[in-house]
C-alpha cells in the first residue's frame, strides 16, 4: 500500500469541496477498451488520485475498474448549443458526490459521438494536474503500433508526488464540515474577441504607462459584470481571489508535480470604486496587487495555511468567500489539443465545476469566453 500525507494547500479542499469536472464531447464516437486499458496502466504512476482520503493521509492500495469507471450508452443526441444551464443540470450528477476514490471517469455514448466526465477530488489535484493527466491518458489511448511506446511515455510524463517537499506537514484527524447543498445558479456565458483585449492591453500601456496581463482586463470585467448584476448582493466591500500556479516560478515543484501547486491571492476593492473605475482602471489595481511568485512568498503562504489549521478557524480554509466577492480562474490556456483519444481533438469543452460567484476564463480560437455563475 502507498501511502502520503496531504499538503498545507491540500487542506483547503478535504472536505471534498470543489471537484474538477469537465464534461467533453467528441464528434467520433471514442472506443473505451483503450481508456479502460490506459486508466489501469496510469493508476501505479498517479496513484494518489486513484486512493482514498482519511486523516490527513491519502492511500492506494489497488486497482479494480468499477471503483473507477463507468460507461453507459443512450438513445440521445447531445447538442453542445444547448443553453448552458441545461447542460449543466443534465450532466453535473453524473458522477456521485460522495465517492470514495478520488477519481472516477464516466463515459456517455450518445448516437452522435462520446461524452467523456473525468472528476477528481480538489484534495487529490488541481486544474494543472487534472489536465496533465488527462494529456498522458489521451496519448496512452491512442493505438500504436510499437511495442515499446507506451512504456517509454509513461516514463516520459510520469509525475512526482512530492507535496510537502518545502515545509513538512501532518494534518491528523480532522472532521471538517459537510458540502453545503448548492443553491440554484444562474450560468452565463459571454465571448469577447481576442483581438479586443488585446488592443485594451496596448491602450492601457499608452494611456496609463502600465502594462496589464490578458488575465488583469477579463478579472476586471468579471468583478465589473458581477457587481452591476448584483448591485446591492456584496454590501461595501468585494473581494477578488485568484489562483496562480507555481510551478513555473519553484522548481521543487515543476512541471511533473501532481497535486495542488497553488497559491491565492486576494485583492480587495470598494464595491462604489468597481462599479466607478473603468476596466483600464481595476486591471491596473489588480496588476499592481499581484504578487511575484517566489519559494519564500510560497513558504509563507504555507506558514498561514497552518496557522488557520492550529487556530481551528475552519471557515477560513476555503479558496474564496462568495457572500464577500468572486474566484476568477483562468483556464484558457486549457491544453484541448492534448486530448485526442484516437478519434480526433475535442469538439466541445463544458466545465461542471461551478460555485456561486466563480467566473472560469476559457478561450476558442479567435475568442475568449467568460462563464458566470451567480
Amino acid at each position: 500500500m502507498k501511502k502520503i500525507n496531504i499538503s498545507q494547500v491540500d487542506t483547503i479542499f478535504a472536505n471534498g469541496s470543489y471537484p474538477i469536472e469537465f464534461l467533453i464531447y467528441y464528434k467520433n464516437k471514442l472506443k473505451s477498451k483503450n481508456i479502460r486499458s490506459a486508466l489501469k496502466r496510469l493508476s501505479s504512476d498517479f496513484w494518489p488520485m486513484f486512493g482514498e482520503y482519511q486523516a490527513g493521509v491519502i492511500q492506494f492500495d489497488k486497482y479494480t475498474e468499477s471503483e473507477y469507471f463507468e460507461e453507459t450508452v443512450v438513445d440521445q443526441v447531445f447538442d453542445p448549443d444547448e443553453a448552458p444551464e441545461t447542460i449543466y443540470h443534465k450532466y453535473h450528477q453524473s458522477i456521485p458526490s460522495d465517492l470514495k476514490k478520488l477519481f472516477f471517469l464516466k463515459i456517455i455514448q450518445h448516437r452522435n459521438g462520446t461524452v467523456l466526465i473525468p472528476k477528481l477530488n480538489h484534495l487529490a489535484g488541481d486544474g494543472y494536474s487534472y489536465f496533465y493527466f488527462l494529456s498522458v491518458l489521451a496519448t496512452l489511448s491512442q493505438v500504436s503500433y510499437l511495442p515499446f511506446k507506451k512504456n517509454l511515455l509513461r516514463n516520459l510524463y510520469k509525475p512526482h508526488h512530492q507535496r510537502t517537499v518545502l515545509k513538512e506537514f501532518q494534518l491528523g484527524q480532522i472532521d471538517f464540515e459537510p458540502l453545503q447543498i448548492k443553491e440554484k445558479l444562474t450560468i452565463k456565458f459571454e465571448e469577447i474577441s481576442s483581438t479586443t483585449i488585446r488592443n485594451m492591453i496596448k491602450d492601457t500601456a499608452s494611456n496609463f504607462n502600465q502594462q496589464v496581463s490578458t488575465n488583469d482586463i477579463l478579472s476586471a470585467m468579471v468583478i465589473q459584470k458581477l457587481v452591476t448584476i448584483q448591485k446591492d448582493y456584496f454590501g461595501d466591500d468585494f473581494q477578488l481571489t485568484i489562483p496562480t500556479d507555481v510551478r513555473r516560478q519553484i522548481k521543487e515543484y515543476g512541471a511533473k508535480f501532481f497535486g495542488n501547486g497553488i497559491i491565492f491571492t486576494v485583492i480587495n476593492f470598494k464595491v462604489e470604486e468597481i462599479e466607478k473605475l473603468d476596466i483600464h482602471e481595476l486591471a491596473i489595481k489588480i496588476r499592481k496587487a499581484m504578487p511575484s511568485i517566489s519559494k519564500e512568498g510560497f513558504i509563507n503562504f504555507l506558514v498561514y495555511l497552518e496557522a488557520i489549521i492550529s487556530e481551528r478557524q475552519f471557515h477560513k480554509l476555503k479558496p474564496f468567500d462568495p457572500e464577500r466577492g468572486s474566484l476568477v480562474t483562468n483556464l484558457s490556456k486549457l491544453p484541448a489539443n492534448k486530448l485526442n483519444f484516437g478519434s480526433g481533438e475535442a469538439d466541445f469543452i463544458f466545465p461542471l465545476t461551478i460555485e456561486k460567484n466563480s467566473a472560469a476564463i476559457l478561450a476558442n480560437k479567435d475568442n475568449f469566453i467568460l462563464r458566470l455563475a451567480y
